[in-house]
């Protein structure tokens, strides 16, 4: 299936005092209608810079993108003019952000935020707006939504605030939706619910979805696909199931090693284990492999940057001992 949005060496910079900082690194990505790819990593990884710079909302300055593509219907979006762009944001390609309280706006109710969304992109009336803006939240499952429509965003619980991010997003049924960490305040009940309801919504509209994340957790109950980055570079990308069976990335087997496993609410008790040492600093970053100084089968080799490629069918691995068929029980012991 031909992919809905295309991503080939997405490269974004940070302009600094300290020099010029690799956020994101000759990224590629595909994302499928009816799909969703998770992109997972530690904090600093580069997932939400990802996100950013996919809808050219990076920060300039310090962010620049600075090579790629990303091409949508024909149309590469780096290239498009600011006009045309924002006809692309929250109409065809639309994003849930990390934390609904700082992203809706405090001095309008959550009736006035879908509603220009509305007004914007369809073309509706005030009237007509605010009646599927009442749609939205009923949709969402948000109770008395004709109530709420009036609701400041400081009214409403975290998990309310969510839904109503999520309503937002799908105002105008984008055929992409990026979730950006969609459930990470919420506590676990609400999480689930939120999940549940992505993924009846992704069926509803037949989106493709990029679910950026650090819960694995989430992503083996809702991803289809996954891709493993570490200081600004893809390192693995394979379908969920194999990614969680054969992991052949070191930080990947530790990352996996560091979840609690399903099994241990059945008595198993398993000690987690943690990836030693820190993620470094974009300022500061190894020469050859960015994870060696934490891997612990790192070699002489990896003094270069290992390139991503396939070590079965249809699963990619940045890691020169990929092909080793014992490294994966080596990491872990």
């Amino acid at each position: 299936m031909a992919p809905l949005l295309s991503i080939r060496g997405l490269t974004t910079h940070l302009f600094t005092d300290e020099g010029v900082l690799p956020a994101v690194q000759d990224l590629d990505l595909d994302v499928i209608q009816d799909r969703t790819l998770a992109l997972v990593g530690e904090s600093g990884c580069g997932k939400s810079m990802t996100a950013l710079s996919i809808l050219r909302l990076v920060p300039d300055p310090p962010a620049r993108i600075v090579g790629g593509r990303v091409m949508f219907e024909g149309r590469d979006l780096l290239t498009l003019p600011e006009r045309e762009m924002r006809g692309v944001r929250g109409n065809d390609i639309a994003m849930i952000f990390q934390e609904p309280m700082t992203s809706l706006n405090p001095v309008f109710t959550v009736g006035d935020q879908i509603v220009e969304a509305l007004t914007i992109h369809r073309n509706m009336s005030p009237r007509e707006a605010l009646d599927r803006a009442v749609e939205l939240l009923e949709l969402v499952q948000i109770p008395d939504p004709r109530a709420r429509v009036n609701d400041y965003p400081h009214r409403l619980s975290g998990g309310m605030r969510q839904r109503v991010m999520i309503a937002m997003a799908l105002a105008c049924e984008p055929k992409v939706l990026i979730a950006d960490e969609p459930t990470t305040a919420l506590d676990v009940t609400i999480q689930a619910q939120v999940l549940d309801l992505l993924r009846d919504l992704q069926r509803r509209f037949h989106m493709g979805v990029i679910l950026i994340t650090h819960d694995l957790g989430v992503v083996a109950e809702v991803a289809d696909r996954v891709v493993v980055m570490y200081a600004g570079r893809k390192v693995e990308e394979a379908p969920v199931d194999a990614l969680f069976k054969a992991p052949r990335h070191p930080y990947t087997v530790g990352l996996l090693g560091s979840t609690p496993r399903p099994d241990a609410a059945a008595g198993r008790r398993e000690r987690l284990q943690e990836i030693a040492g820190m993620v470094p600093s974009l300022a500061e970053m190894p020469t050859g492999c960015a994870f060696a100084p934490r891997c612990p089968i790192a070699m002489p080799a990896c003094a270069q940057r290992p390139a991503l490629q396939p070590v079965a069918a249809d699963h990619d691995v940045a890691c020169f001992a990929a092909h080793e068929p014992d490294h994966a029980a080596a990491v872990r012991s």
